[in-house]
């Protein structure tokens, strides 16, 4: 599987990504610059973690309107893979590739600490191979609060496009295993057409051996399985 991972100005978690799916996962990883036009053939687009254009206006709003994002978006329509994490996943919901919006952290501090989330929709490529149990995969963001309407959160429920929910070690989904706020524990959601990812919580940064924690490799090895199924 061929993945572009994107660069814009202050993402901080490209290479981390590029190291996992290269390094770690041994597939061919191109980076693709935010002012290109050219995706290069990749079946997965990634919009890594970070702070794009300093985040000066609203998290991934200044980025959803960068160059490469015209393409990311016409790959998107064609059902071609895009796959948003933390910065990422804000710059998907500013382009209305996924529902919703990610909000100021309840308490307004940004949080960094491991956390547990579960899957919930399990027929997308990043949960299929996913056990019905907890993933302990860290968090690092300050606009990470999910939210959207009654109607849309209805829909999001309806559709099984909720793709993982904040919860305790033990599974169990409380409002104290809520580390932002984010409405009815979200902590991933996926498009209608089930071919755009977006999570708040970083895999990357969960699957490497000299980390301790390589429960993110779970969620990078679901996507590979589903493909090659």
């Amino acid at each position: 599987m061929k993945f572009g991972v994107v660069t814009f100005p202050g993402s901080n978690c490209d290479e981390d990504m590029v190291h996992v799916l290269e390094t770690i996962l041994g597939q061919q990883v191109v980076r693709l610059w935010h002012k290109e036009h050219d995706l290069k053939g990749v079946d997965m687009v990634v919009l890594p973690g970070g702070f794009s254009y300093g985040d000066y206006l609203r998290s991934g709003a200044i980025a959803r309107f960068s160059p490469i994002m015209q393409e990311v978006v016409a790959h998107a329509k064609r059902g071609g893979y895009v796959f948003g994490v933390c910065n990422g996943f804000q710059v998907l919901c500013e382009a209305g590739l996924v529902p919703g919006a990610l909000l100021h952290n309840e308490g307004q501090k940004f949080v960094c600490r491991n956390v547990h989330i579960r899957p919930q929709a399990r027929n997308t490529l990043i949960t299929a191979g996913l056990k019905d149990v907890p993933y302990c995969i860290p968090i690092a963001h300050g606009e990470g609060r999910y939210h959207a309407d009654e109607d849309t959160l209805k829909r999001l429920d309806d559709g099984d496009q909720v793709l993982f929910r904040y919860c305790a070690k033990d599974g169990r989904m409380t409002e104290s295993s809520n580390p932002n706020g984010s409405l009815e524990n979200i902590a991933g959601v996926c498009n209608e057409g089930r071919n755009v990812f977006g999570m708040m919580p970083h895999p990357e940064r969960a699957a490497d051996e000299r980390l301790g924690n390589t429960d993110g490799r779970a969620l990078f090895n679901s996507m590979l399985q589903a493909v090659m199924a």
